[in-house]
């Protein structure tokens, strides 16, 4: 007998509204039962929504009657109750209305109101009946009907079972021959769900399952067998095998234990290579979830998961949220990177998050990096993380020489000049040069890496000085080739390149800077001969472009990768024994405190893509701020030098690790009415402060952000400074849900807790 439904539902909408909304439930009319983190169709304003069930009740809290709920799509509740907590801690300290946490939860397919009930896509299979005549019943059976005779034996010589599309691309009938064939009961058709696999034209992967060296040894006894809900910060140097102390830990939890487990990897770290070598050990256990899948992707996926026919999830940060039960482990690989920060609302961390995640349901948390973050560190040497070490490259091969070019001092090789006015020499120094001839002669492999895609930085008038600008945003346009335009990498504006100056009329107009596209024309013209492939936005912003271009280096089909820091993630080819940075300060000076923290680790992470193997390696960084503790320690392979000068910079004034961060940003279309709002609102958050004992959080600015408008929004911002978590909780919730907003200018204010960037 069916339970009777509550009568009331408490449900989170994705609206930015911190409160839920009580509807009734209607005793007849809806297919499923409602429940606790159940979907739910509602009516809202004149449309309808899709929202969680977070709470049953008998009695309405309204006084009017609610409205009832449309519709219930699900036989089982999409989120879990373990989900549902962590959601409700999401929401609680990133200070976002729970029905917005709750949609970043579910993949795309199950929030949208238009069609609630996704399905796997399906195919027509067809297969034969019970009774298969044999050869001599068949000349009778089938002697007015030789179609459905040659039909009915094309299935049987493909096995008894195939798909309708197969058995029409090898023969010519009419639709009518199937149907006359299921209508005798020689042939049965039915719908089939296939799992959309986005890795299945990759084929069957083999590997040899390696030893793990003591450490690694070491490192997986200390996961296996520690309490639940650990948190372990696993420090191994690049090349020191952190992803088989992955694997062999995966091998006790799931197929020693039973229980499942989440491996996260930054997004341009998703590469073939590093999906492989788990598919490799865990076969089709494994599920895939990252941004090139589409929503039918992505949603089948998912089921996958929720079904238990996978096991384990390999992803970028959403992962995190995979609706697997019985969680053993959740591994964050490279988890100082940025990518693992929501960009959009909710502003989550997926570091944190994981580690949250883990406690709540008893399982492991592992932190895995060369260059950990200062935070992690921190958490680390304070005993609130367990530090594990690997030391040592596998197979006792060597960090890569490092050796710094000078800028300031090298002298160049001025022939070469490429057009837009800079020469070969200017941006591949001797040294680098005869690093490259020397590989290239050996057969071997090299990567260069310049974090600024483009052809040109800017354009600028040589008269009078002007630059050309984005009309939306306060940064210059990059010159792109192919096609020809200047373009806004914030807000992808376009527009062709003027022949003039706006400002003054002159036509003596010069390209400055340097990207990717042009080091790679100058590399083209210098090694003709040379295969070249450069990767960055612009050339992996296809669907599996990424997958093609790291085949190719794979295959040894690639003399030189060329590319953005996307080249300095999960490659990993012995035959790359040489890597140069065409420009280390890139970045290295931007009003931003974590600045020198991003240089370092990703000059230490690209020069960890070169000796893997038992060439060994070398590494050129071209500076001009060979002095700087960001490059002086990258070149020593120094991680703790570099730390403890990093951590008495963020003293005085005190930043992460040393106290904990809210950045309030304040935006709006009129720059005068945006900025009245930032003051205004400092004013209000320093009398709410002094009205409260002890004064624990402090108030910075308002001051307008480095980069003032972006997308025609201009942007001023507050930062909350405090060593109290719980109070920058209440502090930031207070002004989130009193603080006034006026309705005019198009106004916003947006909270990011723990912020990877101030820009």
């Amino acid at each position: 007998m069916r339970e009777k439904p509550p009568r009331f539902v408490e449900v989170a909408l994705p609206l930015p509204l911190f409160q839920n909304f009580t509807y009734a439930v209607e005793e007849e009319g809806l297919a499923n039962p409602v429940v606790v983190g159940s979907r739910v169709v509602v009516p809202l304003r004149s449309g309808k929504e899709i929202g969680i069930v977070v709470g049953l009740s008998d009695v309405s809290p309204l006084k009017r009657n609610p409205k009832a709920v449309l519709e219930s799509p699900d036989a089982e509740p999409a989120i879990s109750p373990s989900l549902l907590e962590l959601a409700k801690w999401m929401a609680d300290y990133y200070i976002v209305p729970l029905g917005v946490t709750l949609r970043s939860v579910l993949p795309g397919a199950l929030t949208g109101p238009e069609d609630p009930h996704p399905t796997r896509k399906t195919q027509r299979v067809v297969r034969l009946g019970v009774d298969i005549p044999s050869l001599l019943q068949r000349d009778k059976i089938f002697s007015r009907a030789r179609q459905q005779r040659t039909v009915f034996e094309l299935i049987e010589s493909l096995g008894g079972r195939t798909t309708v599309e197969q058995v029409s691309g090898q023969a010519e009938f009419s639709p009518s021959v199937l149907k006359s064939l299921e209508k005798r009961g020689y042939i049965v058709i039915e719908n089939e769900e296939i799992e959309r696999d986005p890795f299945s034209t990759r084929g069957g992967i083999s590997a040899t399952r390696l030893r793990p060296t003591a450490a690694q040894q070491s490192a997986v006894d200390a996961m296996s067998t520690a309490e639940k809900g650990e948190v372990f910060l696993l420090h191994g140097i690049t090349g020191s095998g952190k992803t088989l102390v992955y694997i062999e830990l995966l091998r006790r939890i799931v197929d020693e234990r039973g229980q499942t487990a989440i491996v996260l990897v930054p997004e341009i770290a998703l590469t073939p290579q590093t999906v492989d070598r788990f598919r490799a050990a865990f076969g089709d256990r494994i599920a895939v979830l990252h941004s090139a899948l589409s929503e039918g992707e992505r949603y089948d996926a998912w089921l996958a998961l929720k079904r238990g026919e996978k096991r384990i999830v390999v992803g970028a940060r959403s992962a995190v949220f995979a609706p697997l039960e019985n969680l053993g482990a959740i591994i964050v690989d490279e988890e100082h990177e940025s990518s693992y920060k929501q960009g959009e609302t909710p502003r989550y961390h997926a570091r944190e998050v994981a580690i949250v995640r883990a406690r709540n349901e008893g399982a492991i948390a592992v932190l895995g990096s060369a260059t950990p973050s200062l935070e992690s560190w921190a958490n680390a040497t304070s005993g609130k993380f367990k530090l594990l070490s690997l030391p040592d490259r596998v197979g006792g091969g060597k960090l890569p020489d490092v050796q710094v070019i000078d800028l300031r001092k090298v002298a160049r090789d001025y022939t070469g000049m490429a057009e837009g006015g800079i020469d070969y020499g200017a941006v591949i120094r001797e040294p680098l040069h005869d690093a490259i001839v020397e590989c290239m002669s050996r057969g071997e492999q090299s990567i260069l890496l310049l974090n600024r895609r483009g052809y040109s930085s800017f354009v600028q008038c040589i008269d009078c000085g002007a630059v050309a600008t984005c009309p939306h945003c306060s940064i210059t346009l990059t010159h792109h080739r192919n096609p020809e335009r200047l373009v806004c990498h914030y807000c992808l504006h376009k527009e062709d390149p003027r022949p003039d100056c706006p400002r003054c009329g002159g036509r003596n107009l010069k390209q400055r800077g340097l990207g990717t596209q042009q080091v790679e024309r100058l590399l083209a013209e210098r090694f003709p001969s040379a295969r070249i492939a450069r990767m960055d936005f612009d050339t992996t912003s296809g669907k599996w472009a990424h997958t093609r271009i790291l085949d190719r280096v794979a295959a040894g089909e690639v003399d030189i990768l060329l590319g953005t820091q996307m080249i300095a993630k999960g490659l990993d080819s012995p035959n790359v024994t040489l890597v140069g940075v065409v420009d280390a300060d890139t970045g290295i000076n931007l009003p931003d405190f974590r600045a020198s923290e991003r240089c370092f680790q990703l000059l230490s992470q690209v020069s960890g893509r070169a000796g893997r193997g038992a060439k060994g390696g070398r590494v050129l960084i071209q500076t001009r701020l060979p002095a700087h503790h960001a490059v002086r320690y990258a070149v020593s392979h120094d991680y703790l030098s570099f730390v403890r000068d990093e951590m008495e910079g963020r003293v005085d004034p005190p930043y992460p690790p040393n106290v904990r961060l809210a950045n309030i940003v304040f935006s709006g279309l009129v720059e005068d009415s945006t900025a009245k709002l930032a003051i205004h609102a400092g004013e209000w958050l320093r009398e709410l402060i002094t009205t409260r004992a002890g004064e624990e959080v402090t108030v910075v600015g308002p001051a307008p952000c480095p980069i003032e408008r972006i997308k025609s929004r201009w942007r001023w911002h507050i930062l909350l400074k405090t060593a109290h978590p719980g109070e920058l909780t209440r502090v930031s919730r207070y002004f989130i849900e009193r603080f006034e907003v006026p309705s005019t200018a198009q106004l916003r204010v947006t909270l990011d807790r723990d912020p990877v960037a101030l820009l």
